[in-house]
């Protein structure tokens, strides 16, 4: 591993702290950052991979509006050289620098100008399955004079913030058991919160908690129950061993109510219930957790038993919002299996359940205890059935928005269905354990996605635009001054947030993994995306 550092970076540090000692001036600024600057973002710094603890991709800043984003123009671009694949990382501003990241290495950069103030980098590691083998890796998190991230062997590593040099490194999991990590962590007081991928590698999922000071864990929370452990009833069979439940997407947390929340990814074999016969907890669910102890306080299953590969690893988004007529803390997630959830998250209890594309054959509703009310011949068979929405899902894990200004919930749907064929598939270490194999379902055309705006009072779609391009694509960002961001086939693009009108575009012609983000840096306001193996940045000047 090297870290290569700008000295010019140390010595404004290095000076205060001589004159300090020769003169008995005044202590230089401490420059760290306390988690009330993380749970409270200062004016135009985005500080968390969502921008906000509650995961709402939703900014203040209005420099860039609908009269003056005709003069938005890219302002510098950064290459981040032998990215695997493109990048899927949201950069993080604090104190007039970002962060990026790409597998297993970090940059700093001045947010203004591009520039590289430090790198840290290791060798990739040989022998890993799933996405971590890919090269995927989604970002970091700060807090203090700390800078944390996973390695694609899952573990989490502390980067000192202004040296990039390598403060703490715990391992989270064998590699060689098929777990990795891809997703950035989530900070809370003096705690990191970081989980894994193997999510169709039959590793047994778990959330992880880790002191910021010194990397040590404080507790971990087992997402797949072992045999003769509360809720291990809902596993028959013997899938129970390499059940997944991966938790490789960040979490949200509410500082109020003092609840951390954490999706969680499908069952494995993904395709085969046989051997695991039962709602399979805590398998496509959103977790509510202490987060000083990882007690579970509530949970919601979207999927039970799930046999499409519907993880629940979108967004838990949290909303505190007039539902209905009162004043509700909310959580609202667009699921994967075709249907927008908006739950209490103090108490988890389901408040609406509507499907947000046509095509949903899987499941006629949601009743009032919450559960799925399933249609027959929806299981995958040994000859392959057709079930709608496709493996993909009607949406999946790039980011969501919410808008305060509209009042309107904002996220990329598909229409599509596939043929689900199961078989008998054993686990082994370093494959993928699917149990069956998908393939896209004749006549049904590959539309590509649509940008959906939708009421959370009823879930009906207020607009929607075709957008091209497959569902793994670009995350949105919405802003106060009523936009929209997010790529697309034709490039970056801005829309009003309140008719989905384009307003803005800037052709890029790169390919799409990530969410835009934005920021300001000595009153000007910037929007930054990653695009490709490129880190872009725009402004009006």
């Amino acid at each position: 591993m090297h870290t290569e550092c700008l000295p010019s970076m140390r010595l404004p540090t290095l000076i205060a702290a001589i004159a300090f000692v020769l003169t008995g001036a005044s202590a230089p600024p401490d420059r760290s950052i306390p988690f009330a600057d993380i749970a409270r973002p200062r004016p135009g710094e985005w500080p968390t991979y969502h921008g906000s603890l509650s995961g709402n991709r939703f900014s203040p800043l209005d420099q860039i509006n609908r009269a003056t984003i005709q003069r938005l123009a890219p302002k510098w671009m950064f290459t981040i050289q032998g990215a695997p694949r493109p990048l899927q990382m949201t950069p993080i501003v604090v104190g007039g620098v970002m962060y990026v990241t790409s597998v297993n290495e970090a940059y700093a950069l001045d947010a203004q100008s591009g520039r590289q103030i430090w790198h840290y980098s290791r060798p990739r590691s040989q022998g890993l399955a799933g996405d971590a083998a890919s090269g995927i890796n989604r970002g970091i998190a700060v807090l203090g004079e700390r800078v944390f991230m996973v390695t694609d062997n899952a573990h989490l590593i502390a980067l000192h913030r202004d040296q990039g040099t390598l403060l703490w490194d715990v391992e989270m999991a064998d590699a060689r058991q098929n777990y990795g990590a891809t997703g950035a962590p989530l900070v809370v007081d003096d705690l990191v919160i970081s989980g894994v991928s193997g999510g169709d590698e039959g590793v047994r999922g778990f959330l992880d908690a880790y002191r910021a000071s010194t990397g040590e864990r404080a507790w971990r929370f087992w997402t797949v129950p072992a045999p003769g452990e509360p809720a291990a009833e809902t596993w028959i069979g013997r899938a129970i061993e390499h059940g997944c439940a991966a938790t490789w997407l960040t979490g949200t947390y509410d500082p109020e109510s003092k609840l951390l929340y954490w999706p969680t990814g499908n069952p494995c074999p993904d395709y085969n219930g046989d051997e695991r016969k039962g709602d399979n907890l805590y398998s496509s669910s959103v977790l509510a957790l202490d987060p000083q102890t990882g007690r579970l306080r509530w949970h919601y299953q979207f999927t039970p038993h799930d046999l499409h590969d519907w993880d629940a690893n979108q967004t838990p988004m949290l909303l505190d919002a007039r539902f209905r007529g009162a004043d509700r803390r909310l959580l609202v997630q667009g699921n994967r299996n075709g249907f927008l959830y908006v739950l209490d998250r103090l108490t988890g209890k389901v408040l609406l359940a509507e499907p947000f594309v046509a095509g949903v054959t899987w499941a006629s509703g949601i009743d009032a205890d919450g559960r799925p009310v399933l249609r027959a011949g929806s299981e995958p068979t040994r000859d392959g059935q057709r079930v709608c929405p496709a493996v993909a899902g009607a949406t999946n894990w790039p980011s969501t928005a919410f808008s305060p200004v509209t009042g309107l919930f904002y996220l990329f749907a598909e229409e599509s269905c596939a043929i689900y064929s199961k078989n008998d598939q054993q686990w082994e270490a370093g494959k993928s354990f699917y149990g069956g194999v998908t393939r896209r379902a004749p006549g049904t055309s590959a539309a590509g996605r649509v940008l959906k705006a939708l009421d959370i009072q009823t879930g009906k779609t207020a607009w929607a635009i075709p957008v091209g391009g497959g569902i793994l694509g670009s995350g949105l960002m919405a802003t106060a001054a009523g936009l929209i961001f997010y790529g697309a086939d034709e490039g970056f693009i801005a829309v009003d947030a309140a008719d989905g009108t384009r307003l803005w575009q800037f052709n890029t012609n790169q390919n799409w993994r990530a969410g835009p983000m934005t920021y300001s840096v000595n009153g000007d306001q910037y929007v930054a995306v990653a695009a490709g193996s490129n880190v872009l940045a725009f402004s009006l000047r």
